[in-house]
């Protein structure tokens, strides 16, 4: 009998060049959130009372316990870590995501180096603080930013993610070769 092993999209990539290091993170409930026109404090009013958390202000990532809210775009957020509640689908689209993204983590001393090579965005710590979001170009593919105090969250379409770890490495591998 044929036995099926699951894999993840980029089988548990973990690499290291210099002070970098770049992981593929364990797969995650992620749903996108996109209230209706004229729900959106409709939709902030359930994700507090079902999630504690209210909808997130441009560039903003939120947090509960382990359920994260981060903002995705305009009228766009994702929902990480928990199961939608009900009353967030009369407010808006809620489709889940869960399989079509993956995320990566970079993190070290010289993360900011690596991102300065792929992305037109200042990924410094003072640039791009703790908590935040953006949605910009990770080399040429499109991807979803969030800071936390010691790595870089990079959630990228899992078509893609090959592409986006191997310029992340290419990247690494050149700051490295600098130090």
């Amino acid at each position: 009998m044929v036995r099926l092993l699951e894999e993840t999209p980029l089988s548990g990539l973990d690499v290291v060049h210099g002070a970098v290091r770049l992981r593929e993170m364990p797969s995650i409930t992620r749903t996108w959130l996109a209230p209706y026109p004229g729900h959106e404090r409709a939709m902030s009013h359930a994700l507090k009372v079902a999630m504690g958390l209210s909808w997130p202000a441009p560039g903003e990532a939120l947090e509960a316990g382990s359920v994260r809210l981060l903002w995705a775009g305009r009228a766009q957020a994702w929902l990480l870590g928990a199961e939608p509640a009900r009353a967030f689908s009369a407010h808006g689209a809620v489709i889940d995501q869960t399989e079509g993204w993956v995320e990566l983590e970079l993190s070290g001393a010289g993360r900011a180096d690596v991102l300065a090579r792929l992305t037109p965005l200042d990924m410094a710590a003072a640039g791009f603080p703790e908590g935040r979001t953006a949605r910009s170009l990770l080399g040429h593919v499109s991807a979803l930013f969030a800071a936390g105090s010691e790595a870089m969250e990079i959630h990228v379409m899992r078509s893609m993610a090959h592409t986006a770890a191997s310029d992340i490495e290419d990247a690494m591998r050149s700051v490295a070769a600098r130090g």
